[in-house]
């Protein structure tokens, strides 16, 4: 199979897998394993780097349940700088930490977060997604969601790194990447390859984490459900 052949499988199947009606753990669940039968060797890479960071604790340092969630200054998709405070003026927020635009399981969750949107407003909550991508990636995602949320971006990864959420790709995984239309680096303008872990954070008024969903494997994300629990029950 040629590599621009593998790319349009990959995003049949995420169209597929991200318009599915089933919760979003199963809609992440069908695209790996779509990825595992087109590609078995990309996903033995990726079980391979989800044990190594698994092993080192990756993101166990990040701000826990009861802790002050760290201020920000971001610009979201349309340049505008926003603060976390800007946020908690309205209600309790939703901190979504996707790896970036290219990422199909990201694109699925910010869809997923896109869905909720409406009970989420309706009860003075807010969702913010933050990824490392330049503004008009951020601009494209938003679009590509249909998120009526802000997408930020934290260039260089530089928010995530002060909470202990950044990974570094490495050789093997990267090529692989690569070659089946991946490439963080287009979006992010350098060629670092420095990730971070997709992390879900809901921050109270008071600037207190009052849930936390952090898991280095990239596939598995906060349940919607779990969220709208958390975000109902914080204040």
């Amino acid at each position: 199979m040629t590599e621009p052949e593998l790319i349009d499988l990959l995003e049949q199947s995420f169209v597929r897998c991200r318009s599915l009606e089933a919760p979003l753990a199963e809609r992440l669940q069908a695209f790996a394993n779509d990825l595992r039968r087109l590609v078995p060797h990309f996903e033995a890479a990726v079980d391979s780097l989800v044990a190594r960071l698994a092993q080192s604790n990756a993101g166990a340092t990040a701000p826990k349940v009861g802790e002050p969630m760290p201020a920000f200054l971001l610009p979201d998709e349309q340049g505008r700088l926003v603060r976390l405070e800007d946020f908690l003026r309205d209600g309790p927020v939703a901190l979504a930490f996707n790896r970036g635009h290219w990422c199909p399981y990201c694109r699925i969750n910010i869809e997923a977060l896109a869905r909720a949107q409406d009970e989420v407003a309706a009860e003075h909550r807010r969702i913010a997604a933050i990824v490392p991508d330049r503004q008009r990636f951020a601009m494209w995602l938003k679009s590509d969601a249909k998120a009526p949320f802000p997408v930020l971006t934290d260039m260089d990864n530089g928010y995530a790194t002060a909470l202990g959420l950044t990974t570094y790709v490495g050789g093997d995984l990267k090529q692989l990447m690569v070659s089946a239309g991946f490439d963080p680096s287009v979006s992010q303008g350098t060629d670092n390859w420095m990730l971070p872990i997709p992390a879900t954070f809901i921050v109270g008024t008071d600037g207190i984490v009052r849930a936390r969903f952090v898991d280095p494997d990239f596939r598995m994300r906060m349940a919607i459900g779990d969220l709208l629990t958390a975000l109902r029950s914080a204040s």
